[in-house]
């Protein structure tokens, strides 16, 4: 649990408007956007607005508890070096109105400037508990969370501490669907519905497809192969060729990724924004780690992390730790085997 170092003042006082900085990137923001349901549920009247990178906007928009989102280019400011834009953003930020508290959700130098143009009442985390802890110079008030924290009871943390209440395991365990579906997708009955999410951000993160192939002639059910980029594209087209369970996932954008996964049985991925949005959506799922660990998930009945043999410093996490490879197939399809049928 937390250390307490938040403004006190707010225990004693109706809370009326939040601000909740939570820049990138979509894992993290997947994780983070469940601290909105306990917000509202402790303050039923408050307007939560929330500060974001201007990709993940229309993810955002897609959550019932957040009343508006607004959206700055970092990403933008910084490829260009535009200037006029970097100026242009300081300004909105400056211009928002007054907030009750701004809390930090990222714990990054760049999240807590974003957070101190918008006002003086911000909230985040500690030197001790961010990897960059000079962001911490920028906070009125702070909370002590250790860093290898799951990322979401961090994220829960983090705000129950700033605004004076308490988030639970059981909480967690019995939150509502996080993003609301907004597209129905028509699949088979037949047998059960499997998505396999085969992108991430790192080639290290990235479960062999030749694996994939193994479970999804293993399990025999309809397996969807969900991908992003061209070349997951290609790996997908490729995955199919080789199983005839396996079928291509269609194009999706941000809000249609949601709908389509929540439409699952089942969901088998690398540690990467889309597989985590199956746990925010109460659908079952297998995340595969091989650099990073299970801090990054909240392990459920239903949703579960099986990590490589590799021994992992969270402080100092190696991109060229390859050891997803070694992740049996086996492995793999006997968990599958148990989330679907109870076995």
């Amino acid at each position: 649990m937390p250390t307490h170092f938040a403004i006190m003042s707010l225990m004693n006082k109706e809370i009326k408007r939040v601000a909740i900085v939570r820049l990138s990137a979509l894992g993290d923001i997947v994780n983070s956007a469940i601290v909105l349901q306990f917000i509202k549920q402790k303050y039923k009247n408050v307007t939560i607005e929330w500060i974001t990178e201007e990709a993940f906007l229309p993810l955002l928009l897609k959550n019932s508890s957040v009343n508006r989102v607004h959206s700055i280019n970092l990403k933008k400011i910084k490829k260009e070096k535009n200037l006029d834009l970097l100026k242009q953003t300081i300004t909105k930020l400056k211009s928002l109105d007054e907030f009750d508290i701004i809390i930090d959700m990222q714990g990054l130098i760049k999240s807590a400037i974003v957070s101190k143009f918008i006002g003086k009442k911000t909230h985040g985390f500690d030197r001790k508990s961010t990897r960059e802890s000079l962001a911490s110079l920028f906070y009125k008030s702070s909370s002590k969370i250790p860093y290898e924290t799951s990322v979401v009871k961090r994220n829960c943390f983090v705000v129950a501490d700033a605004l004076g209440f308490e988030i639970d395991d059981e909480m967690i365990l019995n939150k509502k669907p996080i993003f609301k579906i907004t597209k129905k997708f028509k699949l088979q009955k037949e047998k059960k519905n499997i998505a396999f999410v085969i992108g991430a951000s790192w080639k290290s993160k990235i479960y062999p497809k030749e694996k994939i192939v193994e479970v999804c002639n293993a399990l025999k059910q309809k397996c969807h192969i969900i991908w992003g980029s061209e070349q997951e594209k290609k790996n997908a087209e490729w995955i199919c060729k080789n199983s005839e369970f396996a079928t291509l996932a269609p194009s999706l954008n941000l809000s249609e990724l949601v709908s389509f996964i929540s439409h699952m049985d089942l969901l088998i991925g690398n540690d990467t924004g889309p597989t985590h949005m199956a746990w925010a959506q109460n659908i079952s799922s297998i995340t595969l780690f091989g650099p990073t660990n299970l801090r990054m998930i909240y392990e459920t009945p239903t949703n579960i992390g099986i990590e490589s043999p590799s021994k992992v410093n969270i402080l100092k996490i190696n991109k060229n730790d390859f050891s997803i490879q070694e992740i049996p197939s086996q492995t793999l399809i006997e968990k599958a085997k148990e989330l679907l049928y109870g076995l």
